[in-house]
């Protein structure tokens, strides 16, 4: 991994948002338009839309949708953190893989436009662009030059997990030297109605910083979030070539579906993506530091994972938590972002904490979470990501250590 950016609700770039991870600082917020447009909760990650006039040209800026202009920005990071500058993209190819599984707000104001004016002329150029699904994949690829292989994971809350996890075997097969690799989540109440309407979110207006409780006992939902993360994954041998600086190693990817009810978490399905990942790395449950858990916040999501995890690391104990309690549920981005964050944590030698975990339950209690920041050297770390369909993953990602042993 040697390059990565960021743009969420605790900070809009690497820096800000390491801050934020080791002051336990929530993004969470009251959107009261919600309230106006028929949500139950009106809670959701704050997150600043981005200007890009004076960045892009206007004919770059009409075809991006929300989570397009975040992961624009996130990448602009990651390609500068990477040391790759567009003389460099022109002259070596380089592949993306981006999870996005909406693109809401377009979708709804182009019908809004259509069905007011009955004349889809108005539209302008721009909106087929906004509205796929792959809005992300493909603005992104045209802004940033990239000639490699093309393709967005649609994959719900596991989608950004999954696009690091492919980015990864691409390159191992040979396939690709470079791949740009990350997840975005639109933040607009366009875009969550359809979880709000399932009584998924939490109601805790009055105090919404304390709303998202992973793990809790006092949980009733979680809260929902976005922004962007990219990652800029790279052969070894590659990057070394070219004197890149490697900030962790994806290690090891493990995936799974639950096959049952759509809407139903599988503690077999999260302990089978996670043994699959432990065994892609080599490692034993015993070498884990740490894990960025995928704890929503909801109760059944919540105990199905801790579930998993005692059957797992019941023996050896890693420190565990959510780093949703701070930023919410940021979806499609999830898998992207929290693969991002354990780094971020890695390179600093702390875990950020589980805030809000005040009384464990009956599950939760055999997990050994970490409720405040915890100074501690992280060498390897486990960050799952579970989704509707019961598509789980789950990422092994390594410090980097020069001159190891890296043929596995």
């Amino acid at each position: 991994m040697t390059g990565m950016g960021i743009y969420s609700c605790i900070g809009k770039n690497l820096e800000e948002v390491t801050e934020s991870l080791y002051a336990g600082r929530s993004g969470i917020g009251v959107e009261m338009a919600r309230k106006t447009y028929g949500y139950r909760s009106p809670l959701t990650g704050i997150v600043e839309r981005p200007e890009l006039k004076g960045m892009l040209e206007r004919r770059q800026r009409v075809g991006l949708a929300e989570e397009a202009e975040y992961a624009y920005m996130a990448t602009v990071e990651a390609m500068r953190t990477a040391g790759i500058d567009t003389d460099w993209l022109e002259r070596h190819e380089v592949g993306i893989f981006y999870g996005n599984d909406s693109s809401a707000k377009a979708v709804i104001e182009a019908h809004n436009t259509v069905a007011a004016k009955r004349d889809t002329m108005l539209l302008g150029s721009g909106a087929v662009f906004r509205a796929m699904n792959s809005t992300v994949t493909m603005n992104l690829s045209t802004i940033f030059k990239l000639r490699g292989v093309n393709m967005t994971v649609s994959a719900a809350c596991a989608s950004g997990s999954h696009a690091v996890g492919l980015g990864c075997l691409f390159i191992r097969q040979g396939l690709q030297d470079t791949v740009l690799c990350g997840g975005a989540q639109e933040t607009n109440f366009y875009s969550m109605g359809s979880f709000d309407a399932l009584s998924a979110f939490s109601v805790r207006t009055d105090a919404p910083a304390k709303a998202s409780r992973p793990f809790d006992a006092a949980r009733d939902g979680l809260v929902p979030s976005g922004g962007a993360a990219s990652l800029v994954l790279e052969d070894l041998d590659h990057a070394l070539a070219r004197g890149a600086t490697i900030y962790a190693e994806i290690a090891g990817y493990g995936f799974s579906s639950n096959g049952k009810n759509i809407s139903q978490p599988s503690d077999e399905g999260c302990t089978l993506a996670m043994a699959r990942a432990l065994k892609d790395a080599g490692i034993t449950p015993a070498d884990v530091d740490y894990v960025n858990a995928h704890a929503t916040s909801t109760p059944q999501g919540d105990a199905c994972e801790a579930i998993a995890l005692d059957r797992l690391f019941g023996q050896t104990r890693p420190f565990v938590s959510s780093t949703k309690s701070m930023t919410g549920h940021e979806c499609w981005m999830a898998g992207a972002s929290e693969a991002l964050y354990s780094i971020l944590m890695m390179q600093h030698s702390f875990i950020a904490p589980n805030i809000n975990f005040e009384t464990p339950d009956e599950y939760s209690a055999r997990l050994n979470i970490a409720s405040e920041t915890t100074a501690k050297k992280l060498d390897t770390v486990l960050s799952n990501s579970f989704g509707f369909g019961g598509t789980n993953s789950a990422l092994v990602i390594k410090k980097y250590i020069h001159n190891q042993d890296h043929s596995q």
